[in-house]
């Protein structure tokens, strides 16, 4: 139901859900619950969208979380597509990488957009859910409180005023300085690095292809590492590591930062105009909360965890959590779901942030070596990489990859070993017909059936559910279907491949694109019981377990 407000200031006494923070990560939870037919107040504190590229590399899966929300195409279209890039060890090229990426795959690798237009597309796809959506600018959250049935959460306005609204349900997406978490008692765990990179935005005309670029020990600035990205606007995003010595405020003055980057585009031979746009400086961050639920609060993108920017896990691991988080919240304030359901959502996203961190904790320390050991190491492999192919491996940037939850309590055992994708993997892509697989999930439970022939007996079997809760049943044929509102046409075999699947193989993908379980040969009365949890009342009070 949409949210309702008092005539005397138009903020509403309560909510489903409350967003605090509306950067890309709450703005695009607020897109998909606005979806799922959940109300709830996005509330922000600045005035508008960030300022700056900050985060820039929207990697494959978000992409299609962004599609679930019909932001894919003006993502893609406005975005710069990529999907490999070089590194260079002072001026000699030591690696050219490709990410993996196969043929009638929906969406390249990567596509590199500044933050602030995935925020616009993400808001923009939450106001078209109707009156599901409140945004709310320039007001922050102030303080919160907890109670049985819902959080008490104070919020700040531009007028000086305070207003209290209940949250049924109060998400924190209020980054890496969250008030949420702070008025909570709660605590970061984990580690940083002392290595720092200035962060430049420049308008620059260029012909270059659209790569990920890497110099270490560069002519242009020797004993830094410089990372440069296009972006769209004609503006390159460029990153230089500076000296321990260096003051961090002095650092990102123009007079300072100007030459550094002239020196690179000079030594690159990049000699059109250029200005720059915005400055900012960076260091790396391990850390994570233990759980990313507690009681009626739960957190998601910066707010709940900070891994390092290289191998771009940040903004992509934060939508994630929001991809993760929405089908999950939604049927439990639908009531057909029991609140503990929320508590996967936590053990399956902490587990990703620990895998992420992991990754980029190894990519931070070839980027800024933290000792003169590893320098030397880093150096010698730099060395070795540009006559021996076998070394490239280890200086390769391992980009962000879907996290698996081998361990996730959602996933169904099987009873006999089951090809790769198993339950806990990500559900691949695959071109069927004039269709793309992942363009089927992120509305509801989907049944992949293997079949060159039509199951009646098991259509008929399934017991119907609604919404979210709901399963919508596909056949993959590699002969040509009758009906293509349930029969798609696997006329490549590509689908059958990339899922392992044999003849009468059974795949149940949750809401958001991941595998839950997998069937030798298609049972109605199996898949009735996977999705009895999702179509129960609940029977908890909404207290984490």
């Amino acid at each position: 139901m949409p949210l309702t407000h008092t005539i005397e200031d138009r903020w509403p006494l309560r909510v489903p859900v409350l967003i605090a923070g509306g950067g890309p990560v709450g703005l695009a939870l607020a897109a998909l619950l606005g979806r799922y037919g959940v109300a709830c107040l996005v509330v922000e504190a600045d005035a508008s969208y960030c300022e700056g590229s900050r985060a820039i590399c929207i990697s494959r899966r978000s992409q299609e979380i962004m599609g679930w929300v019909g932001a894919d195409r003006a993502l893609v279209e406005k975005g710069l597509s990529w999907t490999g890039g070089r590194s260079f060890f002072r001026d000699r090229e030591v690696l050219h990488f490709r990410m993996p990426s196969e043929p009638g795959e929906r969406f390249a690798p990567m596509v590199n957009i500044q933050q602030f237009y995935v925020e616009e597309f993400a808001a923009r796809a939450a106001r078209e859910t109707g009156d599901q959506v409140d945004i709310r600018w320039s007001s922050r959250v102030v303080d919160v409180q907890q109670h049985a049935d819902h959080a008490e959460v104070t919020i700040a306005t531009p007028d000086g005023e305070q207003h209290v609204v209940r949250a049924d349900w109060l998400v924190a997406c209020d980054g890496g300085r969250s008030t949420v978490r702070e008025r909570s008692g709660l605590a970061f765990e984990g580690m940083q690095y002392e290595g720092r990179y200035v962060i430049v935005d420049i308008e620059q005309a260029t012909a270059r292809p659209v790569e990920r670029l890497a110099w270490f020990d560069p002519p242009s600035n020797p004993g830094s590492t410089i990372l440069m990205h296009r972006q769209p606007d004609n503006v390159w995003r460029i990153d230089y590591q500076i000296a321990d010595d260096e003051d961090a405020a002095e650092a990102v003055k123009p007079e300072n930062v100007l030459p550094r980057v002239q020196s690179h585009l000079q030594m690159i031979g990049e000699t059109a105009p250029w200005k720059p746009l915005w400055i900012s400086i960076y260091n790396a961050k391990c850390l994570t909360l233990d759980r990313y639920r507690h009681g009626r609060v739960l957190f998601a993108g910066d707010a709940a965890h900070l891994v390092p920017i290289f191998g771009v896990r940040g903004l992509n691991s934060g939508l994630d959590d929001a991809g993760n988080l929405a089908w999950k919240l939604a049927l439990v304030v639908g009531g057909q779901a029991d609140a503990a359901l929320l508590d996967s959502y936590s053990s399956e996203r902490v587990h990703a942030t620990r895998q992420n961190i992991r990754y980029g904790a190894k990519s931070t320390e070839f980027m800024a070596p933290p000792h003169a050991g590893f320098t030397l190491m880093r150096e010698a492999a730099l060395r070795l990489a540009g006559e021996n192919e076998t070394v490239r491996s280890l200086i390769n940037p391992r980009q962000s990859t879907p996290i698996s939850y081998a361990g996730s309590p959602l996933n169904l055992p099987s009873r006999t070993p089951q090809p790769s994708p198993g339950p806990g993997e990500t559900a691949p892509d695959a071109l069927v017909g004039t269709r793309h697989l992942t363009q089927l999930f992120g509305h509801g439970f989907v049944a992949l059936l293997f079949s060159d022939t039509p199951v009646p007996d098991f259509i008929g079997g399934l017991e119907t559910g609604q919404g979210l809760a709901g399963l919508t049943v596909w056949r993959l044929s590699r002969t040509p279907v009758g009906d293509p509102t349930a029969e798609l046409h696997d006329a490549t075999g590509d689908a059958r491949r990339r899922y392992g699947a044999a003849e009468g193989n059974l795949v149940l993908v949750r809401p958001d694109g991941y595998v839950m379980a997998r069937w030798p040969l298609a049972d109605a009365a199996a898949v009735n019981a996977a999705l009895a949890p999702y179509r129960s009342p609940p029977t908890s009070d909404g207290e984490s377990a």
